[in-house]
């Protein structure tokens, strides 16, 4: 069944995905010229000022877990960066956690310097990060965005992904119901492959307001998907 809508329903985030088995689209060209790079410990201090963070600690976690993280250096400064993850990730900002099968790959905390956006970065990142990893034999690749930010959307448009469904939150004082809603003329098995990757056999979650941690559940097989 489709989830019912109302007033308090919200879409939270957008996942788009793309087909590393089909041809590649054709990269966005970026308005300045860059060079993009994968990134190493070597590098974890200056991505930590990039990120904003306090010291280099999380970016070494990070790279100790096995993510990989791609880079764009304009004159040689580090101007926008992107990770990327092979097995589960949390997706903080929604209280869930992304599980991916053997060849995909998810794609996550992206961002450019702000003195430099505008300039097509992003999506141009997003294209050398996925001829990277077709290059690696992988298969499929996820990326999320939040369903209000219109240039993140836009460039994960420009560099071929295609979007999938909305996380749905329906906010409560307590509680917080979340689903997936596939898009209408996405196909129903793929729909069901990011179901199942968010949410698992589940039809829906319950996660406290207060908290990322799943409460009650309902155990049903995932039937809101578009033909």
């Amino acid at each position: 069944m489709t989830q019912p809508a109302g007033a308090g329903v919200l879409p939270q985030g957008t996942f788009w995905t793309l087909d590393l088995d089909q041809p590649l689209p054709p990269g966005p060209a970026p308005r300045v010229p860059v060079v993009f790079m994968r990134a190493g410990p070597e590098v974890a201090q200056e991505l930590a000022r990039a990120m904003d963070l306090d010291g280099p600690v999380l970016v070494l976690q990070r790279f100790d877990r096995g993510r990989h993280c791609y880079i764009g250096r304009i004159d040689g400064t580090l101007v926008t960066y992107g990770w990327v993850t092979f097995d589960e990730e949390d997706i903080g900002e929604l209280g869930l956690s992304i599980r991916l099968k053997a060849g995909e790959a998810y794609v996550w905390n992206c961002a450019t310097l702000p003195a430099y956006r505008g300039q097509r970065l992003y999506a141009a990142l997003l294209a050398h990060i996925i001829g990277e990893l077709h290059r690696q034999d992988l298969h499929r690749i996820w990326i999320g965005a939040d369903s209000d930010n219109l240039p993140s959307q836009s460039g994960i448009a420009l560099a071929g992904f295609h979007p999938v469904g909305d996380v749905v939150i329906n906010p409560g004082q307590t509680m917080r119901r979340v689903w997936l809603r596939g898009l209408p003329g996405v196909p129903q098995q793929l729909v069901m492959d990011l179901h199942y990757a968010l949410i698992g056999e589940l039809e829906e979650v319950w996660l406290s307001a207060s908290s990322v941690e799943h409460s009650a559940t309902i155990v049903e097989t995932p039937t809101n998907t578009s033909p």
